[in-house]
């Protein structure tokens, strides 16, 4: 029984001689943890205090974030201003501020002084005042009108490689009655259907530079392939012989002066300064044709956009 006490006893000694060692680093740690979480220390202080207040980069962050935050909220205001008392011109600014000319900082502020240099070519014609509607019709215009001499040139060029005879004198004399100033009747344009559903005037033979006048003339760009232009000039026109077959049904007189004077310009007359009765007739004239026109042969319709509106009363310039 003794024995046991002095062994237990020893055991005991030696168990103290293992645990303070491990006591004592807890309680270091403890301490050091407690020195890292306590009260900071005096000589700590100046140091925190020169960092929150003496740091040139959080100074200049707040500065630029103060100057965001507010340019945001006058940005804000700005743009419910203009959708409030301005919508439509506003859907318009909008378009613009999406596109490339917004791209560059601040450049957002130069669409009201382009807008205001170059009307026609930034505003869409709802914001044309009257005159500068005709006035900018008709300089479009022109840009057409600039192609009909060299379209009808090109059609004198291909009247030897027609093989009818009376194909070829009907040609020859619709050419020189238009280089005459005259208008011509809608028989000597549908007598030469055949001439123009094939070879050498149909829509798939038409030379390179023949397609690019007649895009131009049609007010299509002319920078394409042949192929990719000659594929428009096919669409386009195949739209419009499908507009006119309506507008046949529907009948012209059920269009407004507008309506009129706008079927007309899209058709290649220059109706900004022929009265509507004028326009009417000739509309008239140019429905016939295109009505009587198979798909196979809309390379004329696709060229009465010249031979009707040349000289339809002394419109040639």
């Amino acid at each position: 029984m003794a024995l046991s006490r002095v062994c237990w006893a020893r055991s005991a000694v030696w168990g103290s001689a293992v645990t303070p060692g491990h006591f004592v680093t807890r309680r270091l740690q403890l301490g050091r943890s407690g020195l890292a979480w306590g009260a900071p220390r005096l000589f700590d202080l100046p140091c925190r205090s020169s960092k929150l207040h003496l740091s040139p980069k959080a100074d200049v962050k707040n500065l630029m974030s103060y100057v965001v935050t507010k340019t945001k909220a006058i940005n804000g205001k700005y743009h419910r201003f203009l959708g409030r008392h301005f919508p439509r011109f506003y859907v318009l600014y909008t378009i613009f501020m999406k596109g490339i000319i917004s791209i560059p900082p601040f450049a957002n502020y130069l669409v009201f002084l382009l807008m205001y240099l170059f009307p026609r070519q930034l505003l869409i014609r709802h914001f044309w005042t009257p005159k500068q509607q005709t006035d900018f019709l008709d300089i479009y215009h022109a840009f057409r009108k600039q192609s009909h001499p060299e379209i009808i040139s090109y059609l004198e060029k291909v009247i030897p490689l027609i093989s009818d005879a009376g194909l070829r004198w009907h040609l020859t004399d619709l050419c020189t009655k238009i280089q005459r100033g005259t208008h011509p009747a809608i028989h000597d344009i549908l007598a030469l259907r055949e001439c123009f559903s094939n070879h050498p005037l149909g829509m798939n033979q038409l030379q390179a530079l023949h397609v690019k006048a007649l895009s131009r003339a049609m007010l299509l760009t002319s920078y394409l392939p042949p192929p990719l232009l000659r594929h428009r000039l096919k669409t386009h026109t195949a739209v419009i012989h499908q507009l006119d077959k309506a507008l046949a049904k529907l009948g012209i007189g059920q269009l407004t002066t507008q309506e009129v004077k706008s079927a007309c310009y899209l058709r290649g007359l220059n109706s900004t300064h022929i009265g509507e009765d004028r326009c009417r007739t000739w509309l008239g004239e140019w429905l016939q044709i295109s009505c009587s026109l198979k798909e196979a042969e809309l390379s004329l319709l696709l060229h009465n956009v010249v031979l009707l509106s040349t000289n339809y009363l002394g419109t040639r310039r």
